[in-house]
């Protein structure tokens, strides 16, 4: 049997021990982890499947990580991060929402929007969130703050997140993540419900303090739990199928098993995997 019927067979979440995945994959509670190749994975995968994809692919900036070379000429990049995006607009529902986390570095900033430009001819940008990572806001600062060592450049303490649909329709909660009214007067003034606005489009989630690597499970580019709880949050759809094609350490599975998401994490490297498993198997059984 070809994977892809034993995917839909099993409504991707069923006994897949049994299936050609067997020797990489590991099905947790509602999950399923997969060690293997991103693109491999979603060609099996079954068109209009999924509800939510949240990643964040490696940058192509030289980081070092566990055993992927982060370092493609940067056509054979954008070429490798459009065929996978090809794969991922075939796999999405017509209302599905893609959450393209991603950024450059001071000395090449282009490069997210190289990608985002090849992107438009295939999907509707619909948002375009800024992640606010650290700021000072008058003589105060918030945020971790990591420095750079340059004469040249400002510390960079933001990156993108691409909203992605299909349509440029897709119909959001945004008072799922809303925040309340500094103006209390607002809410009867404007006839709302509840004591909430939209948060909009600048979203400042920190990382919280690390001192060391294995902090950060010992991987150069995760992004904090309440990135992609706020992107399902966003999504509103109850009980979301949701994939991470760069699964790294899990945290967009953590995300989803909290928000009563079933999840798909795929990502190349055994190490995360296993930290990953490691994680979602603590959070399964709590």
């Amino acid at each position: 049997m070809s994977l892809r019927k034993k995917i839909h067979k099993a409504d991707y979440f069923g006994d897949l021990q049994k299936s050609s995945l067997r020797s990489y994959s590991t099905k947790l509670g509602h999950h399923i982890i997969i060690r293997g190749d991103c693109l491999s994975i979603l060609q099996k995968m079954n068109d209009k499947s999924v509800d939510v994809f949240i990643t964040s692919p490696p940058y192509n900036l030289g980081i070092v990580y566990s055993s992927y070379k982060d370092k493609k000429s940067e056509n054979e990049y954008l070429d490798w991060l459009e065929a996978i995006c090809i794969e991922i607009k075939r796999v999405m529902k017509d209302d599905a929402s893609f959450f393209l986390n991603i950024a450059g570095s001071s000395s090449n900033p282009w490069l997210p929007f190289e990608l985002i430009v090849r992107l438009r001819k295939k999907f509707i940008l619909q948002n375009h969130i800024e992640w606010i990572k650290s700021i000072s806001i008058g003589n105060d600062s918030y945020g971790h703050f990591k420095p750079i060592v340059s004469q040249r450049f400002l510390h960079r303490n933001h990156e993108y997140i691409f909203h992605l649909t299909k349509t440029g329709n897709v119909l959001l909660n945004r008072l799922n993540i809303g925040v309340p009214y500094k103006d209390k007067s607002n809410i009867t003034r404007r006839s709302h419900q509840d004591d909430l606005r939209c948060r909009g489009d600048v979203w400042f989630i920190p990382y919280d303090t690390v001192r060391k690597k294995s902090e950060k499970f010992n991987h150069p580019g995760t992004f904090p739990l309440a990135l992609p709880v706020m992107c399902l949050k966003l999504h509103g759809k109850s009980k979301p199928v949701v994939v991470d094609p760069f699964m790294g350490t899990g945290t967009t599975l953590l995300a989803t098993h909290y928000e009563n998401g079933k999840g798909i994490g795929i990502d190349i490297d055994k190490n995360y995997v296993k930290i990953a498993k490691d994680r979602l198997k603590k959070a399964v059984l709590t």
